[in-house]
């Protein structure tokens, strides 16, 4: 059967650490002693040990628990100083990245052009590549582009921009006790390796010379003046500095014209060069050079010196040699303000790459420097870096990238992307430097700038801008011309749910809500219909529909607008306790929130609404959360774990849990933070290394994560590191020799001391190596361990146990116990259509769909349904329909194969390429590519 996603897709959960620390409900038994007479680690004795040990007194029922509520009386009005939301002041914002009516299309022209391109134009290609991904909700589609990218750049310049881009992903700035030189171990982030020019692809991800492997012999030289052939001297004011005549010669033909060509010079046997702008300390270390080109005996205003003179007198491998001397010594920031002038000045490209590098490592600290803003912003700072190929495109797209997430109202963001226009010579980087430059313009309220914008971004190909003209006319009060600006894009191309969106606000009454419907129908990912629709409920008295219509989006996309809306509604409904668990959650998202069209703080309000709510001591957090987690309730816990922090807010074990929970919500951003956070508020070694761990495999780089795991281990063994290392080596297909090995780790983590619900994650995932191993007892052994501590998506694992035994009726019943304890059930309804007939399984779908619309494997089973009912052009519309807002490889896959079992040549080569710009090494849809193309290219003969 069809391996299901992989072994440990859902590995990576809660850690509820160490319990209710203040008030244990119950006292974990000591952790089991290793058996050190097992031979394979594996088997029902471990297990047998695991249930005794785990059999724990279920933690009280929920109806049994009381808190004291807070005597406090207030009135929805105080807390709610600018009132209750309005539908005229709602706007749905204009998204600053590229975005296209047909996606598609788009990525199959990317996927073409890289396939197709010259090697020099290649990271070029990747880089259009991460505009058109920036746009997608998957980060790590992004991080690979820009990886790649960086892998086929070739002058250092580029190696430069992207190796700092490649860090700021990670933002190791904010990581304590690091520096912005350190070396991650890979040439393809190293700061010395940027500076080497020349493309070597494959390389790129072998160590560096950073990290061990070099030898840095220092080759042995006389620099003695003995028994050399001195035949001439430099005058330098009152000294003199004896020379080999040939060797000064052999520096430059101006000084090889100089000594024989003929000059005055060429007879005398001193020279002076007092006005020649050298000291004789300079003139020494030149005669030095002469005759042993090299400099590492001299000081850097030596080599300052010796670059001037160089440039002077066109010494070209004097001038290389210092310029690559000096861009070595760059390390601080005051270096590089310092050097930089003089490379600048001295037209030093090495050194002022070093020194870019640094600004660019120090991101974004850095970008609030007066002296580097002059340099990257001014006109004339521009010019500077160009007149060395050090101003380009990709330079101010990352830059712009950085400033408007840091302000995008600020002067030094409009300076930054009007660099960026100047540098713009493609077309899809003028679309995408007008576009943005339109989107700060319009939020600045500069309208008539923000328009002119994005007609320059619509007259270079990109048509979403006309959305920017079009509001930016509505904000000078030509709204019918909006609207119809809007309407002949909806007429005149494939409707999209952001063309309706749009639309929507240029119309009113029964016009525009069917306008939010159609765009919800389109696109269910868009925020604005659901909140439009939720305030127009209120506007209606109509609070609690208002909250369903809201918790439709939430309960597949934690949006912080929406659940700032639904805060602010329960305030004015006076569930003060579920506003405050939402702005809780919301506060996790984005600590600095400012909620009520940015007028208050979030932090504020949960300081107004705490008194007000249930007050909890930390244990009784502890046991909500475990409540929330057996519910499948992630909003829920992230709330609770936000409460715990305020009381605590060193414990990183608390910041860990809250970065699982918010990449189970594929809220990556924020997991980052938290993941940063947890590493720098650890006191002990091998917690810190684990976190580090997780940052790396979080972002692609999963060797490094092993080596932390490992090293992690061999400091201290824990739940942890044990854990890390099992889902860094399941990160693929698993070999019976490898599984046998993930499950000695999960063991190995199972006997380090946690808590229940820990435990109970690494039973279930246990649980899955034992059924992908088809050792089905063991399997239904660890799953029910799991539920008996309330384990919640063990049943899910049981029921396939169940499945694979052939009990498909007590598989049914699994998954509908999951349904019935989980909030979030999307998935469960997904899982249980595999364990029914075809109706049900429809009727299953059909729920899972409307619960979780971002799940393509309704999608998929639908449309296969159909192809089996010989109904086509059906099932490429139930295709289409998901992928018009989520381009997945599987739906875009499954597509292809259709169009080519129809006959549709073109559109199945279409499809291929659009998946493999996701996924370029995914065999099926190469596989199924390229016999498309030869029926087509046969077709055409």
């Amino acid at each position: 059967m069809q391996h299901q996603h992989n072994l440990f897709t859902t590995m990576r959960s809660l850690n509820l650490a160490e319990g209710c620390k203040g008030a244990q409900v119950y006292a974990p038994p000591p952790p089991p002693q290793p058996n050190n007479n097992a031979t394979g680690g594996v088997g029902d004795k471990f297990l047998q040990h695991l249930q005794d040990h785990l059999r724990v007194n279920s933690i009280r029922s929920k109806s049994s628990r009381t808190y004291p509520q807070a005597n406090v009386v207030v009135s929805p009005e105080s807390l709610l100083p600018f009132g209750l939301p309005l539908t005229d002041l709602l706007e749905p914002r204009i998204d600053p990245s590229l975005k296209f009516p047909d996606l598609v299309d788009k990525m199959a022209q990317v996927y073409r052009r890289i396939d197709n391109c010259d090697q020099s134009e290649r990271s070029g290609a990747y880089l259009e590549q991460c505009a058109v991904f920036k746009g997608l909700s998957d980060p790590k589609l992004f991080r690979r582009s820009l990886r790649s990218s960086r892998q086929h750049a070739i002058d250092v310049h580029a190696k430069v921009v992207l190796s700092s881009w490649l860090r700021f992903e990670r933002r190791e700035d904010e990581l304590i006790g690091t520096t912005s030189m350190d070396c991650c171990g890979r040439i393809l982030e190293c700061p010395k390796a940027t500076l080497v020019t020349g493309y070597d692809p494959e390389t790129v991800y072998d160590p560096c010379l950073c990290s061990g492997g070099a030898s840095d012999e220092v080759q042995e030289c006389s620099t003695s003046e003995e028994a050399l052939d001195y035949d001439m001297s430099f005058c330098i004011g009152d000294e003199e500095v004896r020379c080999v005549r040939y060797k000064i010669a052999s520096l430059s033909r101006p000084f090889k014209a100089m000594l024989y060509g003929g000059f005055n010079e060429m007879k005398r046997g001193t020279i002076n060069f007092t006005h020649n702008g050298i000291s004789v300390e300079g003139m020494r270390a030149a005669e030095i050079f002469s005759r042993t080109k090299r400099l590492d005996d001299f000081p850097p205003h030596v080599v300052l010196e010796l670059l001037k003179l160089a440039n002077r007198f066109c010494c070209d491998e004097m001038k290389s040699s210092c310029d690559e001397h000096l861009a070595h010594l760059v390390g601080t920031l005051d270096e590089a303000m310092l050097l930089i002038e003089y490379g600048l000045e001295e037209s030093a490209y090495l050194l002022v790459a070093a020194c870019l590098q640094v600004f660019l490592r120090e991101l974004p600290s850095s970008m609030h420097n007066p002296n580097v803003i002059k340099i990257f912003c001014s006109v004339e700072g521009r010019e500077r870096l160009a007149s060395l190929g050090h101003a380009s495109f990709k330079l101010y797209f990352f830059l712009s990238q950085i400033a408007m997430e840091d302000d995008m109202k600020s002067n030094t963001t409009v300076m930054i992307l009007e660099r960026l226009v100047e540098c713009a010579v493609e077309s899809w980087e003028k679309q995408l430097a007008c576009h943005q430059l339109g989107v700060v313009m319009l939020e600045r309220k500069e309208y008539k700038d923000a328009q002119r914008w994005f007609n320059t971004a619509v007259e270079a190909g990109h048509l979403y801008s006309l959305v920017g003209v079009a509001r930016s006319k509505f904000k000078r009060d030509h709204r019918y011309s909006a609207y119809k600006i809007i309407n002949s894009l909806i007429s005149d191309h494939v409707p999209t749910g952001w063309m309706h969106q749009e639309r929507s606000l240029y119309c009113s009454g029964k016009e525009k809500l069917l306008d939010l419907d159609t765009a919800t129908e389109l696109d269910p990912t868009l925020t604005f219909p659901y909140k439009f629709r939720a305030v127009a409920l209120v506007e209606e008295n109509q609070f609690g529909a208002a909250i369903s219509e809201l918790n439709k989006i939430l309960g597949f996309k934690a949006s912080p607008d929406c659940l700032e809306m639904r805060a602010w509604i329960s305030i004015g409904k006076e569930d003060y306790e579920g506003a405050l668990k939402d702005i809780r959650a919301l506060l996790t998202l984005e600590p600095n929130f400012m909620m009520f069209n940015g007028k208050i703080h979030a932090d504020h309000m949960v300081e107004l609404l705490r008194p007000l709510a249930q007050q909890r001591s930390q244990a009784d957090c502890w046991m909500q959360l475990f409540d929330h987690w057996s519910t499948v309730d992630d909003i829920g816990s992230l709330a609770v774990v936000h409460d715990m922090l305020a009381n605590d807010p060193g414990n990183s074990l608390l910041r860990f849990r809250q970065s699982l929970l918010l990449l189970r919500l594929n809220c990556q951003k924020a997991a980052m933070r938290c993941l940063r956070l947890a590493r720098n508020h650890s006191k002990l070694k091998h917690e810190r290394l684990v976190y580090e761990g997780w940052i790396l495999y979080d972002t692609g780089h999963r060797e490094e994560a092993l080596a932390k795991a490992e090293e992690s281990i061999s400091t201290q063994r824990s739940f942890e590191a044990f854990f890390l290392k099992a889902y860094a080596l399941a990160d693929s297909t698993l070999d019976p020799k490898s599984a046998e090995y993930v499950i000695q780790l999960l063991e190995e983590a199972l006997r380090c001391p946690s808590d229940a619900l820990r435990k109970g994650q690494a039973l279930n995932n246990l649980g899955s190596v034992y059924v992908d191993c088809e050792k089905l007892d063991l399997a239904g052994d660890c799953y029910t361990n799991a539920l008996n501590i309330k384990h919640t998506r063990a049943h899910q694992g049981l029921a396939r146990v169940y499945h694979l035994k052939n009990q498909r009726k007590a598989a049914y019943d699994e998954m509908t116990k999951l349904i019935e304890k989980a909030q979030n059930n999307a998935s469960a309804y997904e899982k249980r259509s595999e364990y029914c007939d075809r109706e049900m399984a429809q009727s299953d779908l059909s729920l899972a769909t409307q619960l979780d619309p971002l799940r393509t494997y309704p999608y998929r089973y639908r449309a296969a349904v159909l192809m089996d009912d010989h109904k086509e052009n059906e099932a490429i519309e139930e295709l289409s329909r998901a992928i018009s807002f989520k381009p997945d490889l599987q739906l875009l896959h499954l597509r292809a194969a259709f169009y080519d079992s129809m006959g549709e040549g073109a559109s199945a080569i279409k499809d291929c390429e659009a998946a493999l710009c996701i996924d370029p090494g995914h065999t099926d849809t190469l596989e199924l590519y390229h016999k498309a193309r030869e029926a087509n290219t046969t077709d055409q003969k």
